[in-house]
């Protein structure tokens, strides 16, 4: 990637990635979660499939090369996505899942000096905690026991396992999938996942207010078109544990959504947070170098 790319594809991501989290407060109260996804995969699926068709994009080759892809899809779309809404849905407060999740950057330092020989520098071990505090900050005011349960506690844990695995993954397997083909099988594996658990599960109504409507279109359409195809070219081109530092940034850039949608309060503390965040995904992403 040219520097400008390099520069821009970040904030384009984390601004992208937080919208999702501004949306599905929208669209969760008029369907439940996993026909919400369900719907959704199908139709980022036929995009893709047809922008494949149009253009002639290049598929696997072999039957590996479709599995890897699909476990990618299978972990970092179907189950991330799933466990996430299916706890906040359920009463889960979003601050303690996202708490919970934004462990990913410490889990995936760990594993990629465990499994990609991508040990973090010093710097970079401090980055990842120092980010989240800062993240910790930035939730504390919105923290809640209200809600809390063991089931919602395991779907956070779920989604924290999932999104480190399919990142691993990904960058371990599957660098070189095409990214219009090899999001078309992710995206059809998330939603045969999500609809048979839809179907086992819930009532599968979609009920089409304006407001879902809305939800829909913009998770579809931006998010899963525009942010998972930056997320898979990032982990292509970058370090497993710079491109999770990144999702530190969620929380933060997601209350300031929240504070222009809905006016929600961005208190001191968790302006001081912000900030604090920020630091850490610096150190994360550019780490002094030579230094272990």
């Amino acid at each position: 990637m040219n520097k400008l790319v390099q520069v821009a594809a970040p904030v384009i991501f984390v601004v992208l990635w937080s919208s999702a989290f501004i949306a599905a407060k929208f669209g969760l109260s008029h369907v439940e979660p996993l026909t919400f996804m369900a719907s959704r995969f199908g139709l980022v699926t036929a995009i893709f499939v047809a922008i494949a068709l149009i253009t002639g994009a290049r598929w696997p080759k072999s039957v590996r090369g479709v599995f890897d892809i699909a476990v990618v899809g299978f972990f970092l779309h179907a189950i991330y996505l799933s466990s996430i809404f299916t706890a906040i849905h359920g009463g889960m407060p979003s601050a303690l899942v996202a708490l919970v999740t934004g462990l990913q950057p410490v889990l995936t330092a760990i594993a990629s000096g465990l499994f990609l020989g991508e040990p973090p520098t010093r710097p970079q071990w401090s980055g990842c905690f120092v980010g989240f505090a800062g993240m910790a900050l930035v939730l504390s005011d919105r923290m809640s026991v209200d809600g809390v349960s063991m089931t919602g506690i395991g779907l956070s844990i779920l989604a924290l396992a999932s999104i480190s695995i399919g990142t691993l993954y990904q960058k371990r397997y599957a660098t070189d999938m095409n990214l219009i083909t090899g999001s078309a099988i992710q995206c059809a594996t998330a939603f045969i996942v999500t609809l048979t658990g839809a179907a086992l599960f819930e009532s599968m109504v979609l009920v089409p207010a304006p407001a879902f409507i809305g939800a829909y279109l913009w998770l579809s359409l931006v998010v899963s078109l525009g942010a998972y195809s930056l997320l898979m070219t990032l982990i292509k081109h970058g370090q497993a544990t710079k491109v999770a530092s990144l999702f530190y940034l969620v929380p933060p850039t997601a209350a300031v959504m929240a504070y222009i949608a809905f006016g929600e309060e961005i208190t001191p503390v968790a302006g001081i947070g912000i900030l604090v965040t920020a630091i850490g995904v610096a150190l994360v992403v550019f780490p002094q170098s030579g230094r272990r």
